[in-house]
């Protein structure tokens, strides 16, 4: 297995880490991170490979030990069916996918297309962020709404969401950890007043079957319901800002707002193939095995690099590229396996409204000054898009 070396926290790779991602293609489909000092699938078939056997999972095999300073962190995460494997992931993920079908998410399209037209309709004169005006505000609001708890409390939950994906970025500090700490208790304390009343006055949203399933006997733990809607909100809105911010800078950047105007659905598609919002998703190795002619370890931790699949040259062609009309087919920006994402339709959905909704209000919305990286890696967005109608 062949080596590489770059640190995540580098301001020129996070601002563009593509090209590294080239070079080590270059050098295999499993190669060494020495910064990560774990092993990473580059290509798409790797990654795939990765990501689909079930030799390797999510779940540490042995518990780490908790800081005191994470502890609230952590009584979180413990719940979380994102680091699970089954039959908890099993059990967790089944009574999420009741809420998340495909009817229930397209039930939804023309509450999404009234948020995002409120919100470009608000847009000011002048230069302005859309990042905060528009990227981040429309997913949270979704969310809160199909979960189900007050839209305002927005700012609130962006703020905790914010703080508790911070423990996911390379070279987090004490700070952050302490932010993300307060942030999950913070968090679990106000889930645990909203399902209190919701058990007395129930309704139809996503909580409040969730809660019935729990009465139902199918043995969703109190703490299981609270980290479980934390990690819908979570998700439900985190990749999404990144993914609205990211394809909007594409489209400016490459002139694709009529993509935007006639085929959103395909141009998203493009958008999260091109710059995905997630880069790095790690698995635990449980026995030896092979990946594309490298033996993996038991007890080795790895990971796919999902940005890199989704320029491999075997499976696009030239996939450096932004081609609005290309057909995509598969991609790695959702993930594979049985940790698919579960939102994958509703962000799908999102993202066609968004850009759809941004073209045809403003068609001739432009960048009004050079995009701003958020620093952080392995997720990939912006800290700030000023653009001008």
């Amino acid at each position: 297995m062949k080596r590489i070396s770059q640190s995540p926290a580098d301001p020129a790779f996070v601002a563009d880490p593509y090209p590294f991602y080239e070079r080590a293609r270059a050098l295999g489909e499993i190669v060494f991170w020495e910064e990560y000092g774990m092993p990473v699938a580059t290509t798409m078939a790797a990654a795939q490979a990765v990501l689909k056997d079930r030799r390797m999972g999510r779940e540490a095999p042995v518990a780490p030990q908790v800081p005191e300073h994470l502890t609230d962190f952590y009584a979180v995460e413990a719940h979380s069916m994102l680091e699970l494997e089954p039959p908890r992931h099993t059990r967790l993920r089944g009574l999420v996918l009741r809420a998340f079908t495909s009817r229930e998410i397209k039930g939804r399209e023309g509450e999404i297309r009234e948020v995002a037209a409120r919100l470009a309709n608000d847009f000011p004169e002048g230069p302005f962020d859309l990042v905060s005006a528009f990227a981040q505000p429309l997913p949270v609001l979704v969310i809160a709404r199909l979960l189900g708890v007050p839209e305002a409390r927005a700012d609130d939950l962006l703020r905790w969401s914010n703080a508790m994906v911070g423990m996911y970025q390379a070279g987090r500090s004490r700070a952050d950890e302490d932010a993300a700490n307060e942030a999950a208790r913070e968090f679990a304390g106000w889930l645990g007043e909203i399902i209190a009343e919701r058990r007395k006055t129930p309704g139809e949203s996503l909580i409040d079957r969730l809660i019935a399933a729990e009465e139902e006997g199918e043995r969703l733990t109190g703490e299981e319901l609270v980290t479980t809607i934390i990690l819908l909100l979570n998700a439900g809105h985190e990749a999404t800002v990144h993914s609205i911010g990211n394809g909007v800078r594409a489209i400016l950047e490459h002139g694709a707002a009529e993509a935007a105007r006639t085929a959103p659905a395909s141009l998203a598609e493009e958008v999260l193939r091109y710059d995905p919002p997630l880069h790095l998703f790690t698995r635990h190795v449980y026995e030896d095995v092979e990946v594309a002619g490298i033996t993996l370890e038991k007890g080795t931790q790895m990971a796919a690099l999902l940005a890199s699949a989704n320029r491999d040259p075997a499976v696009f062609d030239r996939p450096e590229r932004f081609d609005p009309s290309r057909v995509v087919g598969q991609t790695a920006a959702f993930g594979s396996g049985i940790h698919f994402c579960v939102g994958a339709p509703l962000a799908r959905l999102e993202l066609g409204i968004a850009f759809e909704t941004l073209c045809a209000r403003w068609p001739e919305l432009r960048l009004a000054a050079e995009p701003e990286i958020a620093p952080i890696y392995h997720f990939r967005g912006l800290k700030r898009l000023t653009v001008e109608r």
